[in-house]
């Protein structure tokens, strides 16, 4: 059923229409644990280790691990961190989140250590001046793209790095936008996603509603985590991975997953 691209399967092809499923995963997994925590009659689901942590763990250990297997690394890493947050945020007991960690920090690391490609990408992060023309180009050319815009940028529409920069409409199109609109540009971006987050996890400190608090959080971690890995993967902060930015990067799924998310929390924050 999928369609591959990259060197990886990620897509599922219906006709004209091209779905990620790690997208649409982003929301729904976000929906059903906010569900599932709230709906519990006891703490019994957060407290408890066969009728609570188990089925936890299974369910996203398997949804992480077929992210793995598909070479999405970083979806895996989104999903699973903003699960841990409503987990959290719903009562779960401190020693369920530290072993969660542990057990999804030594599975990732298995993997990185076992396919050369995530290898790689942990070498470049390490020593990015060595094979510029090879495995570091893209992270050398995203850090020159982001240090050629200056104070105020080159002008909308006036990059030159699009020509050679890869991947530029979609994981490093916060390298373009650094160009184009410079240092101001790129910590006013910033500082959008910022309020965006901080007014969904401030608002869930003052809604009583129990599922409507974890849909707020969940999302805002979702977004949150996501827009801290794209920035730091194109500006060396992070080993380089490919995520969209937030509403801001090319493709269809990603932005329809996002302003659902968006619309859910408008919907919470207005009748909750």
């Amino acid at each position: 059923l999928g369609a591959s691209s990259g060197g990886a399967r990620r897509w599922i092809d219906i006709g004209p229409l091209t779905l990620q499923p790690s997208e649409i995963i982003k929301l729904i997994s976000v929906i059903y644990l906010a569900a599932w925590l709230s709906n519990a009659k006891d703490d019994s689901r957060r407290k408890n280790f066969i009728e609570g942590f188990v089925p936890f763990i299974a369910i996203f250990g398997l949804i992480g691990l077929l992210l793995l297997l598909e070479r999405s690394t970083s979806s895996a890493v989104i999903i699973l961190g903003s699960a841990l947050t409503v987990y959290f945020v719903g009562g779960a007991r401190g020693k369920y989140i530290i072993t969660t960690v542990l057990i999804a920090a030594l599975v990732v690391g298995l993997f990185v250590f076992m396919t050369p490609y995530r290898w790689n990408r942990i070498a470049t992060y390490l020593n990015p001046s060595a094979d510029s023309s090879g495995a570091n180009y893209q992270i050398n050319q995203s850090l020159f793209t982001i240090g050629s815009g200056g104070i105020f940028g080159v002008g909308y529409g006036n990059s030159a790095s699009k020509k050679y920069l890869p991947e530029r409409i979609g994981d490093a199109i916060f390298a373009i936008i650094a160009e184009e609109f410079g240092f101001v540009g790129s910590v006013t971006t910033i500082g959008l996603f910022f309020v965006l987050v901080g007014r969904g996890l401030m608002l869930a400190r003052r809604i009583a509603d129990p599922i409507g608090r974890l849909l707020l959080v969940g999302f805002s971690t979702v977004i949150g985590i996501q827009v801290f890995m794209h920035i730091g993967a194109v500006s060396g902060l992070i080993p380089l991975t490919g995520v969209p930015l937030p509403f801001v990067s090319y493709g269809g799924t990603a932005l329809a997953v996002f302003m659902t998310m968006v619309g859910i929390m408008l919907n919470v924050s207005k009748n909750a």
